[in-house]
């Protein structure tokens, strides 16, 4: 019996449960076990309600009914969340600003925009701040030219790791390519292939409180919010000019150091 009087405890990280169903589940995301398989896609799941509500993408069930607009769902926590549509509930609350939202989404999204952007790291070469300093030594890259990735098959070098894991992939087929059980699309990347897969499906879980517009991922949304807000977080670091987003900064950054002329950093 440990201190939490349970005798259900996890020897990988000492957490308490119980019953010993709940420790064998919880076991699981040490083991990176999934027993359950979905006999359509073959995707595979810790536990078996998981896979029950998966199965439903592929036979079209949708339970769970909301008693105003009679809209139907697939999981009850799709069906929770759209009811406050309907209520106006706002459940989910910035702890820095007190502004509420409906979804966990929009409240994430939130705080990435407004209160995300203290950045405390700057470029010894323009100035401009990072908020770690992971970011800055990327971005020194660019003034510096270094690309400190080699490829072992060729004189190729790159400036990130991911770009080198890519071109080790498509120019010398080594690494593991992530391919869609549906299209046979192919993906250096598996967080690429999880939202190509959710494109399929249909499944958009990140949600805009301003109006109701759904998106497969976070970088959507978050891209589809800077349309209604006058944030403007992104600087260019030669001129000080303000934008909304990472592609506008950098189209004018080409331009502005051409005129400054230093394109030799580009």
């Amino acid at each position: 019996m440990n201190i939490h009087g349970s005798k259900y405890q996890c020897t990988e990280c000492g957490k308490c449960f119980l019953n010993n169903y709940k420790l064998t589940v919880h076991r699981r995301i040490h083991s990176g076990e999934k027993p359950f398989e979905c006999s359509v896609c073959g995707k595979r799941f810790t536990q078996a309600g998981n896979l029950r509500t998966h199965s439903r993408i592929h036979s079209g069930e949708k339970p769970y009914k909301c008693h105003v607009c009679q809209k139907a769902f697939t999981q009850s926590c799709s069906l929770t969340n759209h009811i406050r549509v309907h209520t106006g509930d706002t459940p989910y609350e910035c702890s820095l600003c007190n502004k509420r939202f409906r979804f966990a989404s929009g409240l994430y999204a939130h705080k990435q925009l407004v209160h995300g952007n203290r950045r405390q790291y700057y470029c010894p070469y323009c100035g401009k701040l990072y908020k770690t300093t992971t970011h800055l030594k990327y971005h020194v890259y660019v003034h510096t030219g270094a690309k400190p990735f080699w490829c072992g098959h060729c004189s190729e070098s790159f400036r990130r790791r991911k770009i080198l894991k890519s071109h080790l992939l498509k120019t010398h087929n080594e690494g593991i390519w992530f391919t869609c059980h549906i299209c046979q699309k192919q993906f250096s990347r598996k967080d690429s292939l999880k939202e190509h897969i959710r494109r399929h499906e249909g499944v958009k879980p990140y949600v805009c409180d301003e109006r109701q517009k759904c998106f497969c991922t976070a970088t959507e949304l978050k891209r589809h919010q800077l349309a209604h807000s006058d944030i403007k977080g992104f600087c260019c670091g030669l001129c000080g000019k303000d934008f909304k987003r990472t592609e506008s900064v950098k189209r004018h950054f080409r331009r502005c150091s051409a005129v400054h002329g230093f394109t030799d950093i580009l």
